[in-house]
């Protein structure tokens, strides 16, 4: 299918990035109906309490993870852009340094388990954490996806991620039929990046490139560290922003409580693979209008988050109405989250449109300002979380994140620089635009 041609654009970089998007999209899609289908029939299969335990080492991993990617994975993606020719030191030095970081983080892990625990017992054991932290040493060959990415050759990650998708639920449907213990489906989730990570490298070699030759540079090493550490610290806190909730309910509800909100995090944020498709498509032409037409530029950019709040307004009303059927899938116990998750959905919207200005604010070098709104939403998050989760359960928990991700999302309007572009949002968000263009679409000649 040809791309309808965009004046101002450049036609071939469109089709490039809307077909490497439209890759992306379908490893996507396949992935998200085989997670929801396993993800219930692993959760049915533990129960509430276990399924809690089961999540929990991920959750509590996953901030000392992210800061282990060191912010490398997108930097080089932009760096391979630039200099093509330097493909072997990019990825070799940043390749070490990931691995060292996954490295250097599991003694971090241990501490913070043990201050953790020591304020409150945990119910999973230290084991499970570590099996699940080592995830952060095998992430080191996601820099492969950033070499693709670069090529824009998403197809080959695609098949990957399909492919390990489908042994991963392969797999854990052979635990279920075998009746095996929770510890089993621990390391399933250490072989999930395993696997990943040796699909990556086969498809690496199997395209003419080889880790052989990747080397290591102290000197990148350093132009890498220097400019990543805002997006490394921007994944730490897009990570406390987004996962404190499951870890606070943990704390104070304890493991069934938290068991049950997973299932609600799980089919809220399935989707949020759209937006960052849709931002890989169409991006790369928004800015070559920036270059040529500041017109066209903002108009584009209005377009975008409309398509963001249609989009994810239609998944949350779709799923609002459906969640008490969705929860008919899974056993009594968990049947109570339908309304929970009908609010949850709801934050959909904000992450949308987060992903779009946020692409907006790294594009014009307001990556400070990224990191305020970040760190700002992080913050609302907890301090709701610390009221509301005592006194309404998973449902303040619920709440607290809807209003976290608004007001993280339009903090920008408090900065004259980019308030236009907080304005463009709340045009999208009210729905002020479609009427604009409803008002004005073409009318048909009478007869």
């Amino acid at each position: 299918m040809k791309i309808p041609s965009i004046p101002g654009f450049d036609q071939g970089a469109i089709e490039k990035y809307a077909k490497n998007a439209g890759w992306l999209m379908i490893a996507r899609v396949g992935s998200l109906g085989i997670k929801i289908l396993i993800g219930i029939m692993v959760s049915n299969y533990l129960g509430p309490e276990k399924f809690g335990i089961y999540g929990y080492p991920l959750i509590f991993a996953t901030f000392f993870i992210a800061a282990a990617a060191l912010g490398l994975d997108g930097f080089v993606t932009r760096e391979l852009l630039r200099h093509p020719e330097k493909k072997n030191q990019l990825l070799g030095t940043a390749f070490i340094l990931k691995l060292l970081g996954g490295l250097l983080i599991l003694p971090l892990i241990y501490i913070a388990y043990q201050i953790w625990n020591g304020i409150k017992p945990i119910a999973a054991p230290f084991s499970y954490i570590l099996i699940v932290s080592f995830t952060g040493v095998f992430q080191a060959f996601n820099i492969i996806d950033s070499y693709f990415q670069s090529r824009a050759q998403g197809k080959f990650i695609m098949k990957i991620q399909v492919l390990g998708n489908l042994f991963s639920a392969a797999l854990k449907l052979v635990l279920i039929l075998l009746g095996m213990s929770l510890s089993w489906f621990i390391v399933a989730l250490l072989l999930d990046a395993v696997l990943l990570a040796i699909g990556y490298v086969y498809v690496y070699q199997n395209n003419g490139a080889s880790l052989l030759q990747w080397k290591f540079e102290s000197s990148i090493a350093k132009f890498l560290l220097k400019n990543s550490w805002p997006l490394a610290f921007s994944a730490i806190l897009v990570t406390i922003y987004m996962k404190i909730d499951q870890l606070m309910i943990q704390s104070y509800l304890g493991s069934t409580e938290q068991g049950i909100y997973s299932t609600v995090v799980q089919l809220s944020e399935s989707w949020y693979f759209i937006p960052v498709a849709i931002v890989t498509a169409v991006f790369p032409a928004i800015m070559n209008a920036k270059r040529d037409d500041p017109e066209r530029y903002q108009k584009r950019m209005q377009n975008m988050y409309d398509l963001m709040v249609w989009i994810s307004m239609s998944i949350a009303i779709i799923m609002t109405f459906a969640s008490p059927l969705v929860y008919k899938f899974y056993t009594p116990e968990y049947r109570g989250a339908a309304h929970v998750l009908s609010i949850h959905i709801w934050a959909g919207i904000f992450t949308f449109l987060g992903t779009a200005s946020g692409q907006f604010l790294i594009a014009e070098g307001y990556t400070k300002l990224s990191l305020f709104r970040t760190g700002m939403g992080a913050l609302i998050n907890i301090i709701l979380n610390i009221y509301w989760i005592p006194r309404y359960g998973i449902t303040g928990a619920a709440v607290a994140t809807l209003v976290a991700y608004f007001v993280s999302n339009f903090m920008i309007l408090l900065v004259p620089k980019t308030r236009p572009q907080g304005i463009m949002m709340l045009k999208s968000l009210f729905l002020i635009t479609l009427v604009e263009k409803i008002k004005n679409r073409p009318r048909s000649l009478k007869p």
